[in-house]
């Protein structure tokens, strides 16, 4: 969200995927060709209630079937599934579409709705077709596919706390920093309430200053956490047959790993470090994307003041990064227990 909340488009996007306005959150795409094999035909939640039947994707095609509305998650299959996202990760390089999967949940926040769930955010509404089809999303049925096993494996986690902890351990098993992460996120249970389209941010808007502030300000963020969630396009590619943005393929993604192809910010596109900024700043190299969202944060005079520190200093990005995301993470949603569930 400073990519993933800050807007921009890739092959792992980390918030939005349309031609032009593509979120450059979305920006962190995931390998391609990954196959539809995995059913999210059905919802497995400790459930109180059964509701009525909803419209998911299912073996390659849209499906309806029964979901049952989930209330919190339990701590011990939490830890389980976090083990299985790592070996996932291991396996798939998978790193940025997931991350993008957990931005593109929580950025529908709106900060000026009280009443939930229609003030948007982290509730798990990305799983139903009526958002997987908004164009910030697209590609992102695949990071559904990828974890839907986990889901069907551990009922007792909801899609909103899946979503969030898949992010979180992706960008943790990239080498990025420890997040400060809770769990116990209600699920929305149909798909009415999923939040309209057009809440999340565009890769290449008239003013890209404006429109980073407008997006983010309205869940809450400021310019800090702006930039710092921008940083972790560091992870993934964007590519154009997706978002509009990018070249085909460079000397950089050519071979993988994951499918071919895409233009990556940064030169190792699955290590989350502070290359990000480093190599926006340098302008060296033709090969690695800068969105106009990217530029802008060297550009603009309050973004500057950021992006020159954490070009200079990982340790400090990583500390604003980490709070920056699971203050993302938490926004819109309802914790049962209120409190939330904290993981060793």
């Amino acid at each position: 969200m400073a990519s993933s909340l800050s807007s921009a488009a890739v092959s792992s996007r980390i918030f939005a995927a349309s031609s032009s306005a593509t979120a450059r959150l979305s920006l962190l795409r995931s390998p391609p060709s990954l196959s539809f094999s995995y059913s999210l035909k059905s919802f497995h939640f400790s459930a109180l209630q059964r509701r009525p039947s909803v419209i998911v994707w299912s073996s390659g095609r849209f499906s309806t079937v029964s979901t049952p509305r989930c209330a919190a998650s339990d701590p011990n299959q939490l830890k389980s599934a976090r083990e299985d996202i790592k070996e996932l990760l291991k396996s798939k390089f998978c790193h940025p579409i997931l991350v993008r999967l957990g931005w593109h949940d929580a950025g529908t926040y709106n900060k000026n709705i009280e009443a939930w769930p229609q003030r948007g955010g982290a509730n798990g509404s990305l799983r139903f077709e009526v958002e997987l089809k908004h164009a910030a999303n697209a590609g992102l049925v695949n990071a559904l596919n990828l974890i839907q096993p986990i889901k069907d494996k551990y009922s007792g986690v909801t899609y909103a706390d899946l979503f969030q902890l898949a992010s979180a351990t992706a960008i943790e098993e990239a080498g990025g920093p420890k997040l400060p992460m809770k769990y116990g996120r209600v699920d929305v249970s149909a798909p009415n309430e999923c939040p309209e389209e057009g809440r999340l941010p565009a890769a290449g808007p008239p003013s890209p200053a404006d429109h980073l502030r407008e997006v983010f300000y309205r869940m809450g963020l400021n310019d800090k956490e702006i930039v710092a969630l921008s940083g972790a396009h560091t992870l993934g590619r964007s590519r154009p047959e997706r978002s509009g943005w990018g070249k085909p393929e460079t000397k950089y993604t050519k071979d993988g790993p994951g499918a071919p192809g895409g233009q990556s910010w940064t030169v190792q596109w699955l290590k989350f470090d502070n290359s990000y900024f480093k190599d926006i700043k340098a302008k060296r190299d033709e090969d690695l994307l800068v969105l106009p969202t990217d530029a802008v944060l060297f550009d603009d005079p309050s973004f500057k003041v950021y992006a020159e520190k954490y070009a200079e200093d990982q340790e400090a990005f990583f500390k604003d990064y980490a709070e920056a995301h699971a203050k993302l993470s938490n926004l819109g949603a309802k914790f049962d227990p209120p409190e939330g569930i904290v993981l060793d």
